[in-house]
């Protein structure tokens, strides 16, 4: 089995357990790919901690919860020095940060020392404490979840934080078919838990069922075919077309000019980039073509532009701009 067969398998693995949430699976498999974080924005309850627990079941790679909260502090992410009386040494002690998959449910829920603590190890895959570095494990993916209903008590994240993510995924209610399915299946895992059980109870063993699973070099040796991948000029200026375009909107239509106050950063055009290899790899393709951009552009650009206050009286949103330039932009 080839590594992108071994990764539409576990695509396919993931969908039948998240139904209705096949664009969370598909980007956080982009992610994975392209060595990225998920910002995932959702009201409760529509599977954002299941994805990524299910994610880490299908794959030999640790994982962690965090719950973010205001009392929390920068130790209970990357770990602390503790004492050892019998010889008076002091010994570091990890943190949850220490696991290939974090999920950060309700970041914005803590401070900004906290929230810092969180990108320095997304952005360097290593954390500092008491100026001594230690290195995080490969891979490392964070996926951040915030919930847009509740905002009173939170600590927005400036916009340079958020630019750190490779991507921001708006998760909706899935359909009332899709979530009939969904109470089968729930009930299915309920009574497959319970038999479980009682037979732990008369055995005293785990029962465990055979899967095939991605350990970190089948990931290290995807994201090598991924970088691989040819990209033709035409399809790389598109690309960067459509980014530096969100710097000079005024060029392309006065209004656009008017609603953005300003666009997206280089490591935006590095992300579009990485982000279309990776979509066009696991469709099967080996280049990349303007539709493997225009996929994954919202994703991308939504949480690295700001808007004036005149886009926000109005209404407009990151993806009413990213649409506007999909139309006004050139397609090679």
């Amino acid at each position: 089995m080839s590594h992108r067969e071994q990764f539409v398998a576990l695509a396919r693995t993931l969908e039948r357990r998240l139904i209705g949430q096949e664009l969370m699976v598909n980007r956080l498999l982009l992610a994975l790919l392209a060595n990225g974080h998920l910002l995932v924005e959702g009201a409760p309850g529509l599977a954002k901690t299941r994805a990524i627990r299910s994610l880490a079941d299908c794959l030999d790679l640790d994982y962690q919860r965090i719950q973010f909260t205001p009392d929390l502090l920068p130790a209970d992410l990357t770990g602390t020095e503790v004492y050892r009386p019998a010889d008076g040494s002091f010994v570091f002690q990890r943190g949850p940060l220490f696991n290939h998959l974090v999920l950060a449910d309700e970041i914005n829920r803590a401070p900004a020392k906290v929230q810092s603590a969180l990108l320095e190890a997304m952005s360097e895959s290593q954390i500092s404490v008491a100026h001594q570095s230690y290195h995080l494990p490969t891979p490392f993916l964070v996926m951040a979840t915030q919930n847009p209903i509740e905002q009173e008590g939170t600590y927005p994240l400036p916009e340079a934080q958020l630019d750190r993510f490779f991507m921001k995924v708006l998760v909706d209610y899935p359909d009332p078919a899709l979530e009939q399915h969904i109470l089968t299946l729930v009930r299915e895992e309920n009574r497959r838990e319970q038999q479980q059980r009682e037979a732990r109870r008369s055995t005293d063993a785990v029962a465990r069922s055979p899967a095939v699973r991605i350990g970190p070099g089948d990931i290290h040796a995807a994201r090598c075919e991924v970088l691989d991948l040819h990209m033709a000029e035409p399809v790389e200026a598109y690309l960067v077309s459509l980014v530096t375009a969100t710097r000079d909107p005024g060029q392309l239509d006065t209004r656009l000019g008017k609603w953005l106050q300003f666009g997206a950063s280089p490591r935006g055009t590095i992300a579009l980039d990485a982000a279309s290899r990776a979509h066009a790899w696991l469709v099967g393709r080996d280049y990349v073509s303007p539709g493997d951009v225009q996929a994954v552009v919202h994703d991308v650009l939504r949480h690295r532009l700001l808007l004036s206050f005149e886009a926000e009286a109005e209404g407009i949103s990151g993806d009413d701009i990213v649409n506007e330039l999909l139309n006004l932009v050139v397609v090679p």
